[in-house]
């Protein structure tokens, strides 16, 4: 190493060791020398930077990156964690290609599983803050190169990738179903793959076992194609490495071979999908114990038994025959008995439209010699007049059932809303009444109210009147004379008995407000507890019967206005509103015309 790099080596130890500074503001100054460091020796020839490296790991750089720098809570560090991407990147790099002396197994037992943790667990958070609902767009960035870091690492140490898939940061990314976290841990297996051919053989059943799991599943619940070409190169590369792990696949993923020529042909990676269907579909060599052969003696019994068996079937099936022929008949026959049954409800259904048609017909020819009376009855002014009219009625009718029919739908879906607030109302009043009651045990006994002096006498009320009278007369108001003030006292009098004899009808107007307030929440949770039809009672029906007989005999006229809609002209049947009773037919014989077309009020005034 040259002289300069050393003297550089030197201050980045001095760093490091220094407890002066803190770690948040540490780490940016420990990654800016690295960097100035790996740039001016990665001009110069391997060797150099091997034994650079080397030195980095004998004096407890290495260690202290993994150990420490990559586990602090980057967003108080400068640079947030684009810095700890960078020293992510650089950590990988020092750890491949060391020219280590003699503590080799310093290096891969105790380094290389600390920074392999440590990439992951940097990872897991990135990971986490890139799918959090405030995170920011640069963290999946940041997380896809972690991952490649983790792949450059496990490039040069394929023995790293059982702790990989052992570890707890790696099962979470497992579990995420994030589409492009799914793309980064299936181009890494693909990644590692490509360039170690021997890491299938040196992975044992389980971790192998993990890897295909994950792939198939990431395959099987997208539609990317990224995704799936990565996860179709995956399965093929450990497919070709070794037979023991297409046996595997083959026994692990039933119907993986329909899955794929279905839902990934056509995507660009054919050639690669035909050759995995092609390996997929490779027989199996069976075990050595059953190769043996069967003696003559046992495939002469067996024969003799297929024999005997097939015959008592036979004959079964010969004695069943007749019944057999009976239930195809019975079978036949009520085929085309259904089917007779269905041609005449054909038959039926057209003749009951044929008939709804001409009396649909029928009416409106009704209707428009009714409408042509009337205008032959009206004077030729009051034609275009009456056509207004007729206009009006039929919009008012149609907006007054579009509007009753919204109505309802909006309560229907108010009605939980009006549920919970009414809940909560009741809620709030019952808390209120618990608090005021609190706060009356709380508070002190107040004081009786003072009833004035006690024990005046007459005589010295009759003093006291005549101190007033003299204090009258020697100060006379200037303002008022006495005779005004004896009238305004009377005024005043007269005032307040019209006040309190008054006091006494507000109180029975107000009794009478919050009854009917009551009665109207009353019948309004009535109306929201009503039961269904179907499962309506006696009982049921007697709670929605009035006593008044008024209020009766308006709910007979809306039942009888309501089977008159049913004769109505088509263009008055549009829509579901309500129908009330009809209005009263004016005597006069002037109004008629009105009357014809007022007769039916439809929705809720």
């Amino acid at each position: 190493m040259s002289l300069a790099s050393k003297d550089t080596d030197a201050g980045l130890r001095a760093l490091v060791a220094s407890t002066n500074i803190k770690p948040e503001q540490k780490v940016p100054q420990v990654l800016s020398k690295l960097q100035d460091i790996l740039n001016r020796i990665s001009v110069q020839d391997d060797g150099e930077l091997g034994a650079f490296k080397n030195s980095l790991f004998s004096h407890g750089i290495l260690q202290y990156c993994a150990g420490v720098a990559l586990k602090l809570n980057y967003a108080k560090v400068e640079g947030g964690y684009a810095t700890a991407t960078q020293l992510a990147e650089i950590l990988s790099s020092c750890c491949v290609g060391v020219d280590m002396g003699g503590d080799t197994e310093a290096f891969h037992r105790q380094l290389l599983p600390s920074v392999t943790d440590s990439l992951l667990s940097l990872a897991s958070r990135l990971m986490n803050r890139a799918l959090a609902g405030n995170g920011q767009p640069e963290m999946f960035r940041f997380f896809k190169k972690v991952m490649g870091s983790v792949c450059w690492l496990l490039k040069a140490h394929g023995h790293l990738a059982t702790q990989v898939l052992q570890s707890d940061h790696y099962e979470r990314m497992l579990m995420s179903e994030e589409e492009r976290v799914g793309t980064v841990c299936v181009s890494l297996w693909h990644q590692l793959l490509t360039a170690n051919s021997e890491l299938v053989a040196g992975l044992g059943k389980g971790p192998l076992s993990v890897i295909l799991d994950d792939v198939v599943y990431r395959m099987a619940h997208t539609s990317n194609p990224v995704v799936g070409g990565a996860a179709i190169r995956t399965l093929l590369l450990v497919a070709r490495q070794q037979e023991s792990a297409l046996q595997l696949i083959i026994h692990r993923f039933k119907g993986l071979e329909g899955m794929i020529g279905r839902e990934w042909r056509g995507r660009g990676f054919d050639e690669d999908v035909d050759q995995l269907i092609k390996l997929l579909h490779r027989e199996v060599p069976k075990p050595a114990d059953h190769t043996e052969t069967w003696p003559e003696e046992c495939v002469r019994a067996a024969c003799v038994i297929q024999a005997a068996w097939r015959s008592y079937q036979t004959r079964r099936r010969v004695k069943n025959l007749p019944r057999a022929v009976r239930s195809l008949q019975r079978s036949f026959r009520e085929r085309r008995w259904r089917r007779a049954q269905q041609a005449q409800a054909v038959c039926w259904e057209e003749e009951l439209r044929l008939k709804l048609c001409v009396r649909r017909q029928r009416a409106r020819r009704e209707f428009h010699q009714k409408q042509l009376q009337l205008l032959q009855l009206l004077p030729p002014g009051q034609v275009q007049q009456y056509l207004g009219e007729v206009e009006r009625q039929a919009a008012i009718q149609i907006q007054r059932v579009w509007r009753g029919h919204r109505e309802r739908r909006n309560f229907q879906q108010r009605r939980n809303t009006h549920t919970q607030h009414r809940a909560a109302v009741v809620l709030q009043r019952t808390v209120l009444r618990f608090l005021k009651r609190r706060r009356a045990e709380k508070a002190p006994p107040s004081l009786s109210p003072w009833n004035g002096p006690r024990g005046l006498t007459d005589s010295r009320r009759a003093e006291l009147k005549r101190e007033v009278e003299e204090h009258i007369a020697l100060h006379p108001s200037s303002v008022v004379s006495l005779e005004g003030s004896r009238e305004l006292h009377a005024q005043t009098q007269a005032l307040l008995l019209q006040h309190l004899q008054g006091r006494e009808a507000e109180l029975r107007e107000h009794t009478h407000t919050h009854a009917l307030l009551a009665q109207i929440n009353t019948d309004l949770e009535l109306l929201l507890n009503a039961p269904s039809l179907s499962v309506a009672t006696v009982t049921d029906c007697d709670v929605f019967r009035s006593r008044s007989a008024p209020v009766a005999a308006r709910a007979r006229q809306s039942h009888n206005a309501l089977l008159q809609a049913g004769r109505l002209p088509w263009w008055k049947m549009l829509g579901d509103g309500d129908i009330t009773c009809p209005e009263s037919e004016s005597a006069h014989k002037d109004h008629r015309l009105e009357a014809e077309f007022n007769s039916l009020y439809l929705g809720r005034s």
